[in-house]
């Protein structure tokens, strides 16, 4: 294959781990910009969502298209009402203090991914996806009597891998406009301006931190739920994806949901292209030493605000 349709070809790999890496990010930076918790146990979200997906989907009879709506609606439920009630239980308890929900995080992470071990299994699971029909990638090319499109051999992709893509897109504008039109949104935004004031007018704010811890986690599970058929539920899927969300979102600005798209996209493109054309390890050096530069150059990331 010419390098044209390969790159064609990678970028589309880099654009699906973009829109997936972005649901998880986001979820990420909404918990520490409102709570102001660092969520070591993210990625372990993200892999329960994977695996109660595979449960569902192998009960479930008929088309694997039932299965699979069935877990896209369960399994991001059933993982932020697990969440909320580590909050509720765990981080309630220690008032949310920084430096030990750091730990209390990194015991859940062990706790969870240990559970998931005993009653899953070692084994990586397949989801079967609900349509994957393969359909041809078009090429451009100029030539000598002008453009021409023709269909390199080898250059194809499936519709669920478009449709990953377009359902993040629909999930984060959906977010962004519950964020910003909603009134849960914007005692959401209140509590993260300012917690006692928030308290001084009423607002539950311990409610909303639960509410806000369980949005976070069911965001990665439904991003694990919508990769799962592409790759496959393994107890140890978690580190991976834990550790691009955290450099997407210091790269993007701690709590910025705009810089952590941003980043997500930067960040998920780059390493999709340049793990088809070199290697993951490589694409992984060149994304922390991204991070690096930007806690040099510009300490707030790029689109968060400095501190006062």
């Amino acid at each position: 294959m010419e390098f044209g349709p390969h790159l064609l070809l990678a970028t589309l790999e880099g654009a699906i781990s973009a829109a997936v890496l972005a649901l998880i990010a986001v979820g990420l930076s909404i918990v520490f910009g409102i709570m102001r918790v660092v969520n070591v146990a993210h990625g372990e979200f993200y892999m329960l969502g994977a695996v109660m997906a595979w449960w569902i989907t192998s009960h479930v009879g008929g088309h694997p298209a039932i299965g699979f709506l069935l877990a896209l609606i369960v399994a991001p439920i059933m993982v932020g009402s697990i969440a909320a009630l580590a909050d509720h239980l765990i981080l309630r308890r220690i008032n949310y203090d920084p430096e030990r929900t750091i730990v209390a995080t990194i015991g859940l992470l062990y706790v969870l991914q240990q559970l998931t071990l005993m009653t899953f299994g070692a084994d990586a699971r397949p989801v079967e996806a609900p349509f994957n029909m393969r359909i041809a990638l078009p090429w451009f090319e100029n030539g000598v009597d002008g453009w021409s499109m023709y269909w390199p051999w080898g250059l194809s992709t499936t519709t669920y891998k478009l449709a990953v893509i377009v359902a993040a897109v629909v999930v984060l504008v959906g977010l962004w406009l519950f964020m910003t039109r909603t009134r849960a949104g914007l005692i959401m935004r209140a509590t993260q301006l300012n917690r006692d004031m928030a308290l001084a007018h009423g607002i539950p704010v311990e409610k909303i931190y639960a509410l806000v811890f369980g949005l976070g986690a069911g965001l990665a599970a439904l991003a694990s739920v919508l990769v799962v058929p592409i790759q496959q539920a393994h107890y140890l899927m978690g580190g991976d994806p834990l550790l691009l969300a955290f450099i997407v979102v210091i790269i993007g600005g701690l709590g910025s949901i705009p810089g952590t798209i941003v980043a997500a996209i930067l960040i998920g493109m780059s390493d999709g292209i340049i793990s088809v054309f070199f290697s993951p390890t490589l694409a992984k050096i060149l994304a922390t030493l991204l991070v690096a530069f930007v806690l040099i150059f510009r300490p707030q990331g790029l689109m968060g605000k400095p501190a006062k």
